[in-house]
């Protein structure tokens, strides 16, 4: 399993539009959450240790956010012929609190420059990137996390600030790109 850092992306960057289906059997574009004040739209996978840490804290954070305007949408886009843990069928398996939508192309990771899972972008209520970076400072302890990353950032942007600097990148398992 290699071990990626997400890429830098500059902050300000206008959000991509997608349209893909969801494991809940609707379709999801960029345009459905246009209610949202704060979209943050994470690519994820099933099999990756990485993510596999983070989906209870993610779980906990939609739960914490729903009410205050935040949406989380999950894109899972790896390819799931070397992969078959990552399938449209074994997503639909996970009861997440958010849409978890398949890029069967990959386009969209592709044009959001995503490399790692999980990836973390952040999007104001104009849909321009604030936020690129990691969960927290611990993604294996929970009981050791020291920063709350994505969250002192998303409570920066609901109070129409600058998130704190510096960001740290995400790390994870790399994207499985088709051949």
């Amino acid at each position: 399993m290699a071990l990626l850092n997400s890429t830098l992306v500059p902050i300000g960057s206008p959000a991509i539009n997608f349209c893909l289906p969801g494991t809940d059997e609707k379709e999801y574009c960029l345009g459905s959450f246009s209610g949202k004040e704060v979209l943050v739209l994470i690519f994820t996978c099933n099999h990756c240790p990485y993510a596999k840490a983070l989906e209870g804290r993610l779980i906990e954070f939609q739960k914490k956010y729903f009410t205050k305007n935040v949406q989380i949408i999950a894109i899972n886009a790896n390819d799931d012929s070397t992969y078959p843990d990552d399938s449209f069928e074994e997503m639909k398996k996970k009861n997440y609190p958010f849409p978890y939508l398949r890029d069967e192309t990959q386009e969209i990771a592709r044009v959001y420059q995503a490399q790692c899972t999980p990836d973390i972008y952040v999007y104001d209520q104009e849909r321009r990137l604030s936020y690129h970076g990691r969960f927290d400072n611990n993604w294996q302890d929970e009981a050791g996390v020291t920063t709350y990353d994505l969250e002192d950032a998303v409570q920066a942007i609901l109070k129409k600030e600058n998130p704190p600097e510096p960001q740290y990148p995400s790390m994870g398992c790399s994207i499985k790109w088709k051949e």
